[in-house]
């Protein structure tokens, strides 16, 4: 591995271009753009206020900068450097921001979910989307970026609204039988949208492109309910990661639970292997550490060197005993993620923050456990590859892949936690994000 040095960071807002070429970062107001193989900067734009959100539009001829307290959008062009464009809502506000597929439509949420204004780059027309609902995941767009579907909520009542992307007219309109509609998310493939209730009640919906409702799931009632939702890239299977501590896996022909996976405190599979974060400190790096003045000392020799030893089964995990008086309690699958060839489901328990459990799709069983030093910050898998590159917030980036699992310190004299990782369309490189700063991982070839 090669590690690029650091550079300033703010709002953990770094972004690779979809076509790779290049990465896109940003310092307060300022927005800079690099080649994403020697890091050169390749144009430098200045914002009219501190930068919260960035997005590459999906051909990366464009990115949009938004400005949430000004209500304010800019979008920049890469291949005309003097073109800009400037979005204001005014009295009205914004709350959210994003591209639509074709990369020439803006759809920007006002404050208080007012509407959704959609604008159009090239004939500068605007159309107007009414009644959205405020929650985790109210605007979902097709793969193919044919359709988007649009949480609303109406007299009461939620529902859902289908468009055709290319002219924003309205395909579908249906209500939803939800108490508190929480998120909305299409299959892969296009074909079946997700609908799921808020946290206390369990209910898992699943529509057809016209409207029809599929399927109702629910496991249990009188609980908390969903946290987290991820499709197969396949659209075969669909995993709900519930406050129960358990993932729940539905098939795309009957819609009913195949299997769940249970995340308990003590691992007690013989076939799976529990990978544990240790410390190591060999003598020679002993000896220099215990001679040389701390302050000559690179931060990274200082902090804690770590590997991987596999534990013996049962292996007791370390868990935490979620407040019970407070909001949002530490508990539940926060996290989901499947790789990208379909083989495996990657899940976090935030009962067990400090473990990323692996599962194996084909067989229906736990293939390995990590279990780190610090709790798990993020996770991601390689987009080309099933290899799960993992950030823990301290100065090391942890990678897994069904060979092995290896503990790579970043060796730069700044104090680094990595707070957040994101993979290069590529899987060569890896951008890795702190408060403050980021650099970018290139993985060797052998390494690929």
């Amino acid at each position: 591995m090669n590690f690029s040095e650091l550079f300033k960071l703010s709002g953990l807002l770094g972004r690779f271009s979809p076509d790779g070429k290049c990465l896109a970062s940003c310092v307060q107001y300022r927005l800079v753009v690099r080649d994403a193989s020697s890091l050169q900067i390749l144009q430098l734009y200045t914002c009219l206020d501190q930068i919260q959100y960035i997005e590459w539009s999906s051909d990366s001829l464009f990115i949009l900068c938004a400005m949430y307290k000004r209500g304010i959008v800019q979008v920049w062009s890469l291949e005309q450097p003097g073109w800009h464009c400037k979005i204001d809502e005014g009295s009205a506000g914004l709350v959210a921001s994003c591209w639509s597929p074709d990369g020439r439509h803006i759809l920007n949420t006002t404050e208080f979910h007012l509407r959704i204004t959609v604008w159009s780059l090239c004939t500068k027309s605007v159309s107007y989307i009414k009644y959205p609902k405020a929650c985790q995941q109210g605007i979902a767009f097709s793969r193919d970026g044919h359709y988007v579907a649009v949480a609303e909520r109406r007299d009461c009542r939620d529902c859902i609204s289908l468009f055709v992307c290319s002219d924003w007219q309205l395909l579908r309109h249906f209500d939803t039988e939800t108490q508190d509609l929480a998120g909305i998310e299409w299959a892969p493939n296009g074909c079946v949208l997700a609908a799921w209730d808020a946290c206390l009640e369990y209910k898992m919906l699943l529509y057809s492109l016209d409207g029809r409702l599929l399927a109702t799931y629910r496991a249990y009632e009188w609980s908390l309910g969903i946290k987290s939702v991820a499709w197969s890239p396949s659209s075969q299977f669909l995993a709900i990661g519930s406050y129960d501590e358990k993932v729940r896996i539905l098939n795309h022909v009957t819609w009913k639970k195949i299997t769940e996976f249970e995340h308990p405190a003590a691992v007690v599979s013989t076939k799976a292997v529990v990978y544990k974060e240790v410390e190591k400190c060999p003598a020679a790096e002993a000896q220099r550490l215990s001679l040389a003045p701390l302050r000559a000392l690179p931060s990274s020799l200082l902090s804690t060197h770590t590997k991987y030893d596999i534990s013996p089964v049962p292996a007791s995990l370390h868990c935490v005993k979620p407040s019970a008086d407070r909001a949002n309690p530490k508990m539940g699958i926060g996290m989901l993620a499947f790789s990208p060839d379909n083989y495996f489901l990657a899940s976090k328990n935030d009962n067990i923050p400090n473990a990323v459990w692996i599962w194996d799709i084909q067989k229906l069983k736990l293939f390995a456990v990590l279990e780190q030093m610090c709790p798990i910050q993020s996770f991601q898998w390689d987009p080309c590859q099933p290899r799960l590159a993992v950030c823990t917030g301290n100065s090391k980036v942890y990678l897994w892949s069904p060979a092995g699992c290896v503990a790579v310190q970043v060796p730069l004299e700044a104090d680094f936690q990595i707070v957040s990782l994101s993979w290069h369309s590529s899987g060569d490189s890896l951008v890795l994000l702190s408060k403050e700063n980021f650099c970018v991982c290139y993985l060797e070839r052998e390494e690929v």
